[in-house]
């Protein structure tokens, strides 16, 4: 019974010791390794960004009036999450910093792609190597060092370039200036040449006589199928000015209007914007919502 008091009280011993231990030793030796930023860049500061790749052609982006445009290898407005995506690595953070003083060990003196971000004093390059087997990370060289990074950084500079157009069918100026909607030259509405307005007072009005359109409903339409509505996937297509289609315009607030045709209904609803050049691609029940006000007919 002794030896057993006298075991316990060592082992008591033993843990009071390890725990005086981790409580008074210095700070600094609690981080098991230091964090080292990649850059110091804003992310607002930038103008331009560019993707180079060794044997395809480059996307390129620019800032126009606070928002990305793609101008390589399309010319059209860009998803601006994915442009941001690509930015994220100037806050990017890690526990390995190396000196750049061997780029073939690194894969860095043939890079897989490189990220040039051009802000008003200069242009920066990120270049991006091999993987390192171990931690299946990548080696990315900034300025005199080497950094060890996830590769979701690459990804996200690698996309194809056509997920990279703004899926959204109205740009972000149009969407806050839409005041109506002329949907006369559809089949379903061909009839009775349907047109929704919002007047002076914000009130909605329906040129069919025996519609009886409740407010909270036409807005929530609005909002959920125009101002949010996103396109599953996009496609460029060259306009035919000798086809004809079944059509409807956007009218905003500045008196211009946003011409869509209808190509395709089933099995997906195909919108497509002349002016711009692109094909929408939604899901059936959602084009049709789009083009369907809640205007409650009776």
């Amino acid at each position: 019974m002794k030896k057993r008091w006298l075991l316990n009280l060592l082992l008591l011993t033993f843990v009071v010791g390890i725990a005086l231990f981790l409580h008074f030793r210095p700070q600094d030796e609690v981080q098991s390794a230091k964090d080292f930023e990649v850059s110091a860049l804003k992310m607002a500061d930038f103008t331009n960004v560019k993707v180079e790749f060794p044997a395809q052609a480059p996307v390129a982006f620019e800032k126009v009036d606070g928002f990305w445009r793609m101008t390589a290898p399309y010319k059209s407005r860009a998803d601006q999450m994915s442009v941001q995506r690509i930015l994220s690595i100037i806050a990017a953070r890690t526990k390995v910093k190396l000196p750049a003083t061997d780029l073939t060990k690194y894969g860095l003196d043939n890079p897989l792609l490189k990220l040039k971000l051009t802000d008003a004093g200069a242009t920066h390059e990120f270049a991006f190597g091999t993987y390192n087997p171990v931690t299946e990370e990548q080696y990315v060289g900034f300025k005199d060092a080497v950094y060890l990074l996830p590769g979701s950084y690459s990804e996200a500079a690698s996309t194809q370039p056509i997920e990279l157009v703004d899926k959204r069918p109205l740009t972000v100026a149009e969407a806050k200036q839409i005041v109506g909607l002329d949907l006369g030259r559809l089949e379903q509405w061909e009839e009775i040449r349907l047109n929704v307005d919002v007047d002076d007072q914000g009130k909605w009005q329906v040129s069919a006589p025996k519609a009886k359109p409740t407010q909270n409903e036409m807005n929530e339409w609005l909002e959920f199928s125009w101002k949010q509505s996103q396109a599953t996937s996009v496609e460029f297509y060259t306009p035919d000015r000798k086809a004809t289609y079944p059509s409807f315009e956007l009218k905003l607030k500045n008196g211009k209007k946003v011409h869509f045709d209808k190509l395709q209904e089933s099995p997906e609803y195909l919108l497509a914007r002349p002016d711009e050049g692109i094909i929408y691609h939604f899901p059936n029940d959602v084009g049709f919502t789009m083009v369907n006000p809640p205007i409650n007919l009776q």
